[in-house]
């Protein structure tokens, strides 16, 4: 205990969240503070906006800590853009504890949410009040995030923040809803849906929700539900009206390129990248190079045996009938010694010149 000189402020509770500003025993942590709900709150009051990206592992969650990201979402859109789903229903709660703790890992900076996936809050309040226990405490969430606005719903925000667990709403298109909503759909585009969007923002509001994500809707009734609440809106689909926007990791920077998902990717996900043709031009070129001989080369085949140990190995190997393998071991210490050599002259040759 001989550390504990350091002042009472070393391990002060966090704004509304779970984790400690300074982890005393995690090591070394990165001079900017995390982004908390109050950091979140004071943002929004000073009428800047709020960037909110998803990732799903520890690279990805890595590159949106460096970016200075304030949101770091691991969604359970993880089943389609990860696992290769059609919708997000299949992913199941376990799944995405195993994103959440990999992206705990890498993000240590932005804000944590969780996506509670679909079956494990529907039942009834008490289920949401689990499951949002296990991405905290399992997961190494900040908060979480359930989609729609209905009673029940509401009802499942308000237990989860009643039992101190933070809590992101979602309205508008809800791709859990999709078997009752017909397909991935834009809402709000008649009046009724309108206001059903507005009503569903403001009773999440009401029941302690954070921030609401507002999902496919028109501009015109994202602006009215950002005029109406007095929590952030994060805008996906939902025009330029809102507190905030959120978009894919795999859609902003262009990971599938095959024209299938180019058909596939959404209309509002704008792509900062092509990520997807670097990473197929650089796996073709690796295959052609396996294919050629080129790789790897001397510069990446680092690892020497001593000559004297090598002529030992090949006369051991001759005297065991492997003359094969002795004649291998001979031919690569010879290359070695050429490449060698030529490396020499090549340098000798350039400073010459010089």
């Amino acid at each position: 205990g001989g550390g504990g000189g350091g002042g009472g402020g070393g391990v002060r509770a966090r704004a509304f969240s779970n984790k400690p500003v300074d982890s005393v025993y995690g090591g070394p942590r990165p001079a900017s503070e995390r982004v908390t709900l109050l950091k979140l709150a004071g943002k929004y009051a000073r009428g800047e906006r709020i960037s909110v990206v998803t990732a799903y592992d520890y690279p990805s969650a890595v590159h949106v800590d460096l970016a200075g990201i304030d949101i770091c979402l691991v969604g359970d859109s993880a089943a389609m853009v990860v696992h290769g789903h059609d919708t997000t229903l299949p992913i199941t709660l376990d799944e995405m504890l195993t994103h959440c703790r990999a992206v705990a890992r890498g993000a240590s900076r932005p804000l944590l949410v969780g996506d509670l996936p679909f079956g494990t809050y529907e039942r009834s309040a008490s289920q949401a009040v689990e499951t949002g226990i296990r991405m905290l405490k399992e997961g190494g969430m900040d908060a979480v995030k359930l989609e729609g606005g209905g009673p029940a719903r509401v009802a499942a925000a308000r237990a989860m923040v009643d039992a101190g667990i933070a809590v992101m709403g979602h309205v508008g298109l809800t791709p859990q809803a999709i078997s009752v909503l017909g397909g991935f759909r834009p809402q709000g585009r008649n009046i009724e849906e309108a206001q059903q969007v507005i009503e569903h923002a403001l009773a999440l509001e009401k029941a302690g929700c954070f921030s609401v994500v507002l999902e496919c809707v028109p501009r015109a009734v994202a602006a009215a539900v950002t005029a109406a609440l007095k929590i952030p809106t994060i805008g996906i689909g939902a025009g330029d009206a809102t507190s905030g926007q959120v978009l894919v990791y795999h859609d902003l920077l262009g990971f599938m390129q095959h024209p299938h998902h180019a058909k596939v990717t959404p209309k509002f996900s704008k792509q900062y990248a092509q990520v997807g043709n670097i990473i197929t031009g650089a796996l073709q070129q690796f295959r052609a190079e396996v294919e050629s001989g080129e790789f790897p080369s001397a510069k990446f085949s680092p690892y020497r045996i001593k000559t004297q140990d090598a002529v030992d190995l090949a006369e051991s190997l001759r005297r065991r009938g492997m003359l094969e393998a002795a004649e291998a071991v001979e031919q690569a210490m010879a290359a070695e010694v050429a490449e060698v050599e030529a490396a020499a002259k090549a340098a000798s040759d350039g400073g010459g010149k010089a």
